[in-house]
Parts: structure tokens; sequence; C-alpha cells
């Protein structure tokens, strides 16, 4: 009986994830990243209070890429219990491969003129192109090695761990240590990444020039599908019943997974796997709306941030990633210009109150606050009244 009343529960919250109510907020969310602000950017006149300069389009979608790249780290960390302090190396990755296809695009307008290399191979005197560099003069290629690259290096990465039943603390120190170890290896001018430069000076994508507005609004609508779409495949994910309750269960109790027959280790490879990828796609819509990509992306502190914003916006919730990346990075950016020395105190001060004081977030805090207001109003309503037979019948047992 059990089981069946678990299977019935677990039937009717799949169904309530896709509810009416949810896909009235994606599509109201949805209508407004993809439609209001193109409106705003486009078809209002200049100098009016509503227009949308072109200089803010660019820095939206960079918001909308780490949303993407917070959404893939509170799959792993939120749902499977797999803090990951790496999440910043497989967006590098991603948005490396992207900028290797840009710098290839360049072709005879840089600095040397020279068709094949970029100017950092010729000022470095390479004599001919590496072979990790052929294919990416072709568009198809390059994506297949956005999303390769992060995948397969999660995938070993990954398989080497977890069959070692490396958890905890462990497995967040040697993701750190990975991400430090290709921190210093895309350092090196050797590697043909670039070197501390890293790459950058990009033309154009696709024929379209990066420089003018249609493409940056272009990039962006990109980068707000591409967040739609990855929402939604965690939402997939997270909801169904053999991924997202042997997810949860991992995260709370992986022995008696392990005890009950599930393989620990096929599913959380699954799921790192697939942030990875994720991760690595927000790289490389990040990249060409920046202009750069270079080694200081796989930088420690960055992974370290990412955390904090899945933290600060509430982890286990996919929409909680979002709101904590939109927040933390609009205060970033109005900070770091008006007083540049606050920030670190800033953002250790919200990694503390996210930790201690509100642990679930602001989702979280936004869910108590509903539930306290509805309890509230419960108990101030007035109580019914007993049906009148019930009275009838008490006045007759007092009189005999």
């Amino acid at each position: 009986m059990q089981p069946m009343i678990f299977r019935r529960h677990a039937h009717a919250e799949e169904r309530n994830a896709w509810s009416l109510r949810f896909w009235s907020l994606f599509v109201s969310c949805a209508l407004v990243l993809v439609v209001v602000v193109p409106v705003l950017n486009r078809s209002v006149p200049h100098g009016s209070a509503l227009w949308l300069p072109d200089y803010l389009v660019p820095l939206l979608g960079k918001y909308l890429c780490y949303a993407m790249l917070a959404l893939s780290l509170d799959l792993v960390w939120g749902y499977a219990g797999i803090l990951s302090l790496g999440h910043g190396a497989f967006f590098a990755l991603g948005g490396y491969a992207m900028g290797m296809y840009l710098m290839r695009q360049i072709g005879t307008r840089g600095v040397y003129g020279n068709p094949l290399l970029p100017d950092f191979m010729v000022f470095l005197q390479y004599k001919e192109l590496p072979w990790f560099w052929w294919g990416f003069d072709h568009f198809a290629y390059a994506m297949a090695m956005v999303v390769l690259v992060p995948g397969v290096f999660a995938l070993i990465f990954g398989w080497l761990a977890f069959r070692s039943r490396v958890t905890g603390v462990y497995l967040s120190i040697i993701t750190q240590a990975m991400t430090y170890a290709l921190w210093l290896a895309f350092f090196r001018n050797d590697m043909g990444f670039g070197g501390n430069n890293g790459l950058t000076d990009y033309k154009d994508i696709l024929g379209f020039d990066l420089h003018q507005p249609a493409t940056r609004l272009g990039l962006y609508l990109a980068s707000a599908i591409g967040l739609g779409i990855a929402y939604l495949l965690c939402r997939f994910i997270t909801v169904s019943k053999l991924g997202g309750r042997v997810l949860l269960a991992l995260r709370d109790a992986e022995s008696r997974v392990r005890f009950l027959g599930y393989s620990t280790t096929n599913a959380k490879l699954f799921v790192f796997t697939v942030s990875a990828v994720l991760a690595g796609i927000a790289g490389a819509l990040y990249v060409p709306q920046v202009g750069i990509i270079n080694p200081s992306e796989f930088s420690p502190g960055n992974s370290i941030e990412i955390a904090i914003w899945v933290s600060v916006g509430g982890r286990g919730t996919l929409s909680g990633a979002i709101l904590g990346a939109g927040v933390v990075n609009l205060a970033k950016t109005w900070l770091t210009s008006a007083a540049p020395e606050t920030w670190l105190f800033v953002l250790g001060g919200l990694f503390v109150l996210s930790t201690l004081v509100f642990p679930r977030g602001i989702v979280g805090v936004m869910g108590q606050l509903r539930w306290i207001r509805a309890r509230t109003a419960s108990s101030m309503s007035p109580a019914a009244a007993p049906p009148p037979l019930a009275v009838d019948e008490t006045a007759a047992k007092e009189k005999a």
C-alpha cells in the first residue's frame, strides 16, 4: 500500500510542477526578456524615459549567462548535494571554444594580416596552426566543442572522483584544485591560447559585426532563449520520478540509495556532466558579448562566487539560482563603480548571511513570509459556528 501511495504522490507532484500557474509565470518572464527588452531598445525613441540604451543590452545578456551558470551549479549542489567549486572551469572552457572560433573569423583583418594564424601566434613566432585549432573556422564544429570539451572533461573527472566515492568537502577541494591547475596552464604562452592576454579583438560572428547594436541584441536574445531552455531541462530532470527523487535521495542519504540498488556513481556522473555542459554553453554565449576570454575566468575565486549566487538566491529551487545571480551581479555592477573597495566585504557578508541567518536564500525567505501571512490570515478569521443540530443536541444533554 505504501509504495502505491508513494507513486501516486510522485505523479501528482510531477503534474503540479508543470501546472498552468508554472507555465503562466514562465511565459510572463519569457515575454519580458524576449519581447519587452528588445522593444524598449529598438522601438522606443532615444531620450525617452523608457528607452533602453545599447550599452545595457550586452550587460543584461551577461547577467543571463551568469544566471545559466548559477542554474548549472544549483542542479548539482542544490539537488544532488555536490558542491562543485570548479564550475568556473567549465564556463571558461566553453568560452575558449567560442573564442577560438571568433579568432579564426578575423583572418586578414588582424594586425599582422595573416590569413591563418591569430595575431598572438604571429607575435610568438608560431610557424603553423596548432592541431587543436583545426576546425574552429567552422561554426558547427566550434559549437560541438562548446558542448563536448566541458562535457567530456566533466565525465572523465567525475568518473575518477565518484567511483572512488570522494564526497563532501574533499570533492569541493579537488574541484577547486582542478580549476587552479587549468588557471595556471592557460597562463602559459606555449599552450597556444593567448597566455595572460587570452583571446580578444573579435570582429564578427556568422558574418554579423559584433560591434553593431543589432548583433548585440541578437546575442542577448540567444542568451535569453538559452536560459529558458536550460531552466526547462533542469526542471524536467529535478521533477522526474527517477531523476529528481534519486538526486534528492543522494543529497540526503547516499548510503541508503546505494543499499536500495541504485548506481550512485552513474546518477552523480549524469547530473555532473549535464551541469558542465550547461556551464560551457553559458560561457560560449558570454564571450562574444564581453569581447574577451582570458585565464582569469579560471580563477578559483570565480567558482566560489558562483556558489554565493546560488546560496543567496536559494539552492535547490532553480529559480533562486537565477534570482541570486541577477541580484548579486547587479549589486556588483553598482558597488564596483560607486565604492569599489567595499565590494569584497559585501560579497563575504552576503555569504555569511545566506549561510547562518537565511540558509534558504531569498526564495526560501519569500516562501516563509507567504506562509506566515497565510497563517496569520487564517487565525484572524472568525471561527465557524457549530451546526444547529449540534447545538440542540448539546443543550438537550445539558438539560438531561
